[in-house]
């Protein structure tokens, strides 16, 4: 029967120790742009320059 008191316990601070990590994740903008990353992959950063522009 102690074991299930020291469970408790260490599930309690388990939860307390998660409950953090999620606050400050959160706190600290990681889930702000979720589809962000996956669409920059598809954007075409490449400039293609046209032959009939002079030069600068």
């Amino acid at each position: 029967m102690e074991i299930v008191f020291l469970l408790i316990i260490v599930s309690l601070v388990f939860v307390a120790i998660l409950a953090g990590v999620l606050f400050w994740a959160i706190r600290s903008g990681q889930f702000d742009d979720l589809e962000g990353h996956g669409h920059q992959i598809l954007m075409d950063d490449d400039d293609v320059k046209d032959e009939n522009t002079p030069p600068p």
